[in-house]
């Protein structure tokens, strides 16, 4: 029996002692003032190994006799240190191979002649022997979790899933080949979760690997000492001198008395983020022992300023050319509504196709994240020789959790649609309310997971020009991304809609549905897809649907930001379901993965046109 311990120290004392310091290349540093020409470094012996590949990289970086093959060309060195060297990789290079689990490795090291280029050669021979396996793991605990796993109620169940699932994850099963990597990597990994769930205390209290070298076989024994168990104790809020500290409140996830949650701390952390006041959280609690079973919690904001504008000119190939004026002011009016602050936005875009203006008014977070906000939009597009004007106002509450974001509102919608042989003008009164999913793994540039959107609304339309009536509204869209292998992406969109109500009744066109554009099917210009009039102008449907496939790798290992892809895209929009004849669009485009977002340049193919169209866009829709 023996332990891989000794072998490292072993190792350990080979490489300190092994006499490189007599090495003519290990010189002094010079002092930092001074300055040296570049040094030219050259080959001063040469070294074969022969090993499996796995350990043959291994010891061509770790070992002495590697490393220092290559010297300054001013110096020497002689035949004598070169078998110091020698002698000393047979040591390293047994006690390297036990850090890959081989316990019974023959090693050779001899100087041969010198070759055709004059240097002499160090040959090293490694003979592996058979893998070492883990036979048992043993995982014990001692502290407050055992203390708790012995006990009744649901802190005990509490604990026992904990500790299973510690011991389902645990990274070494018997069966698997023994490393001194993945056996450190096990009780990181192990420890890290349970310092995340409720035990930030928690240390390994005695490890061991028993290795039995004659049986190739490891057995692992762990003591685990949870320490307390830390509950959520008093809350205290530092950095704030605007906002209100109960807007802080209002976003935390976790109460008082709960078991410490590593993940509850990081969701309220970034729910303080995404609230738009804060450029700077940090959630932690006090890890003092001493005060575990109230544990103070403790987050530090840094705010946004109280006012921001932005300046922007911009082109799109939805609306052309434009500029844009954008105002947020995080505590309008100066003091608090109903006991709470108001944030204020305003937008005016001027542009080539589309002028609008939208304000937003909403109340800092209130009590579980929930925001009631009031809106007025006005909006004015052009396309193929059509008007549409309209005027939006919304009143009503958003809810956003860790996936979800859920809005619930009423709204008036009046719009108008004017082109040489239409003018039409309606107004709809509707309750609506909008979901989003998201399960990726980022928001911003994800690459694996879904997304997933829904609108629906129910309401009354009226028109002084076409019968009144009620109608329905509905919305979906689904999108998925996933890793293909050897460095590929993919993705793929489905969107679907539809308005239902009597032929006959007046539906504002800005609830009605259009196809074509950068986010729908590329190759069209926006909104040129859709059900024409008996004049041949482009109008909007009643029902919707676009698809979506897309694959796209990086150009190259220098430039992993930078990605090219291929993409096809289909869809349309109708007045009804069998009216409806999807058009298909499809092309390459180069994508930069920017910190804000994705940005597209596609070059699509319209087989409908029969043309190509350049489209240029920023971000992705959800």
């Amino acid at each position: 029996m023996k332990r891989w311990a000794a072998g490292l120290l072993s190792a350990a004392m080979t490489f300190g002692l092994v006499g490189c310091s007599t090495l003519p290349w290990n010189k002094p540093k010079a002092n930092p003032g001074d300055t040296e020409p570049a040094v030219v470094l050259r080959d001063i012996y040469r070294v074969q190994i022969e090993a499996p590949d796995e350990l043959k990289r291994l010891l061509g970086t770790y070992l002495d006799l590697a490393r220092f093959q290559r010297a300054p060309e001013s110096d020497q060195v002689t035949l004598a240190e070169i078998d110091r060297l020698a002698a000393a990789a047979r040591v390293q290079a047994r006690v390297l191979a036990e850090t890959e689990g081989y316990f019974n490795t023959k090693v050779e090291a001899q100087r041969l002649p010198a070759g055709p280029d004059g240097l002499p050669v160090v040959r090293l021979i490694l003979d592996a022997g058979p893998r070492t396996f883990i036979d048992t793991v043993e995982l014990t605990a001692e502290g407050a979790l055992q203390q708790t796993l012995e006990g009744q109620g649901a802190e005990a169940d509490d604990a026992r899933a904990t500790w299973d699932e510690l011991r389902a994850k645990w990274l070494l099963k018997p069966g698997q080949a023994f490393r001194q990597g993945s056996w450190s990597d096990a009780k990181a990994n192990s420890l890290t979760r349970l310092h995340a769930e409720g035990y930030p205390a928690a240390i390994w209290r005695n490890t061991s690997a028993r290795v039995d070298a004659a049986a190739n076989r490891a057995n692992l024994y762990a003591l685990l000492d949870s320490g307390p168990v830390y509950r959520m104790g008093e809350l205290s809020v530092s950095g704030l001198q605007r906002y209100q500290p109960q807007a802080v409140r209002n976003l935390v996830t976790f109460s008082k008395g709960a078991r410490y949650s590593e993940k509850a701390a990081l969701d309220t952390q970034e729910r303080l983020q995404r609230s738009g006041l804060f450029e700077g959280v940090v959630v932690d609690i006090d890890p003092d022992p001493a005060t575990a079973a109230a544990a103070p919690v403790r987050i530090r904001v840094r705010e946004m300023p109280q006012q921001q504008a932005t300046l922007g000119l911009g082109y799109s190939d939805a609306t052309g050319q434009r500029v844009t004026v954008e105002h947020l002011h995080r505590r309008a009016f100066g003091r608090s509504f109903f006991g709470t602050d108001l944030m204020l936005k305003n937008k005016l875009e001027l542009g080539r196709d589309q002028q609008l203006w939208e304000g937003d008014l909403s109340t800092h977070p209130l009590q579980g994240g929930l925001r009631n906000l009031l809106s007025v939009k006005l909006l004015r597009q052009s396309s193929l020789g059509t008007t549409v004007g309209s005027l939006r106002v919304r009143a009503g509450r958003a809810i956003e959790s860790e996936r979800i974001e859920r809005l619930v509102f009423a709204e008036l919608e009046q719009a108008s649609r004017r082109s040489n042989a239409v003018d039409e003008f309606s107004r709809a009164l509707s309750g609506n309310y909008h979901w989003i999913w998201r399960d990726v793994d980022s928001v911003l540039l994800p690459t694996q997971g879904l997304t997933a959107s829904a609108e629906a609304g129910l309401g009354y339309a009226w028109s002084a020009t076409a019968p009144n009536g009620a109608f329905s509204r509905l919305r979906g869209r689904l999108t998925a991304y996933r890793p293909l292998g050897s460095n590929w992406f993919g993705s793929a969109r489905l969107e679907a809609g539809q308005v239902f109500s009597r032929a006959d009744v007046a539906i504002p066109d800005t609830l009605l549905f259009r196809a074509g554009g950068d986010d729908s099917v590329r190759g069209y210009a926006y909104r040129s897809l859709g059900p024409p009039d008996a004049t041949g102008v482009v109008g909007s449907g009643r029902v919707l649907v676009t698809a979506s496939g897309e694959v796209a790798t990086p150009i190259s290992a220098r430039l992993p930001s930078v990605w090219w892809a291929l993409f096809a895209d289909a869809g349309n929009a109708a007045d009804r379901w069998g009216e409806l004849k999807p058009v298909f669009g499809y092309g390459a485009g180069i994508r930069w993965r920017s910190p804000v977002g994705p940005l597209r340049l596609d070059l699509a193919y319209a087989d409908e046109l029969r043309k190509s169209r350049l489209h240029l866009s920023v971000g992705i829709a959800f």
